[in-house]
């Protein structure tokens, strides 16, 4: 028993874009119901398939790329971070000049861990634009 829904939007919405983009397409969803099987006296479906158009793949591509964008926003983190790093060891040094070779190996320390999570999160974000 399958059963065949289409559903085609004519007009552009005059409120938004993305009205305009439905209504250059046509939706088309395709339901298999499920058959109900008795066992032990209860009704159980056996399968379900659902299949969509190009809308979906459209809608994925685009969930991609906005993932992708968010997943950079770790890389300002980083920078920020780094610049951080520097910042307080030229604060540092100027109270104890003494202290140098230390504060220095701190903020290497510092500066190799906030660049390491820069680039974890832009590897991420090729990940999810390559692949998925």
């Amino acid at each position: 028993m399958a059963s065949l829904t289409r559903l085609t939007l004519s007009a552009p919405s005059a409120l938004c874009r993305l009205g305009q983009l439905f209504a250059s397409r046509q939706i088309v969803f395709q339901q298999q119901l499920p058959k109900l099987t008795s066992v032990n006296g209860l009704m159980m479906p056996t399968n379900r398939t659902i299949a969509t158009s190009t809308i979906r793949r459209d809608i994925d591509s685009a969930a991609k790329y906005i993932g992708a964008g968010a997943a950079t926003v770790g890389v300002a983190g980083a920078g920020a971070g780094i610049g951080t790093v520097f910042g307080s060891l030229v604060v540092a040094y100027a109270r104890n000049p003494s202290l140098k070779q230390q504060l220095f190996s701190y903020a290497i320390l510092g500066f190799a861990l906030s660049e390491a999570m820069g680039l974890f999160c832009l590897m991420m974000a090729f990940m999810l634009l390559f692949a998925f």
